[in-house]
């Protein structure tokens, strides 16, 4: 197993991130260091801590050959990267709520009767929330998360490219989640570049902000 060696330098991390399509087949993430970089993925923000990000990690032979049909034109960073990612958002993310606040309240960053008052509000809005906003959430949260994936992967050594052009309607289903619950979000293919990526073009800060 091809090891990496891990950048700390921030400023080299987000400049040098490019979306690589071609990788060396050979390299391989074990699963320790992919429950680490999964684990510092988790750091990212969400609504009220919800966490609704979901993770299917596709790297075995199997799990590629179900995945490859489905990923339309992107067949090369199947066939050659460490694994594909499929990142989900939870509908049903409100289920771990109590564990979370209650975790929170044992470490001390939250008092008991802060947690009751905000489960009790919680409770509330998750239960009367319209299905299409709890969708946006799930994917402004889970799209948080995937983009601090691909940082932490290149601080590990690795790269990345998401991909959004895969059969959204059957991916679930294909790894036996439930569609109903479990909304797809976005692939992202990681391992090391056997093709050094592209550089591309970014519009100057006067055209994409504004002060008032």
């Amino acid at each position: 197993m091809t090891t990496t060696t891990k950048m700390n330098d921030f400023t080299e991390i987000i400049t040098g991130r490019r979306s690589i399509r071609q990788y060396d087949p050979t390299v391989k993430i074990s699963r320790e260091e992919m429950t680490e970089i999964l684990t510092e993925t988790t750091l990212a923000p969400s609504s009220v801590n919800m966490q609704p990000w979901r993770f299917l990690v596709i790297e075995s032979e199997e799990g590629k050959a179900t995945l490859a049909p489905l990923a339309r034109f992107n067949q090369q960073q199947v066939e050659t990267s460490a694994a594909v990612i499929a990142v989900f958002g939870d509908l049903k993310n409100f289920e771990y709520g109590e564990q979370i606040y209650s975790e929170a309240v044992e470490l001390g960053y939250m008092p008991q009767e802060v947690k009751e008052k905000q489960m009790a509000a919680l409770t509330g809005y998750f239960n009367q929330i319209d299905p299409r906003d709890m969708k946006d959430v799930v994917l402004i949260d889970a799209a948080l998360a995937s983009m601090q994936l691909m940082l932490v992967a290149r601080e590990h050594g690795y790269d990345t490219n998401p991909i959004g052009g895969f059969e959204k309607d059957k991916i679930a289903e294909a790894f036996g989640l439930n569609k109903d619950r479990y909304v797809p979000v976005m692939l992202i293919s990681i391992g090391k570049a056997a093709v050094e990526g592209y550089k591309s073009v970014r519009l100057p800060i006067e055209q994409v902000a504004q002060w008032k």
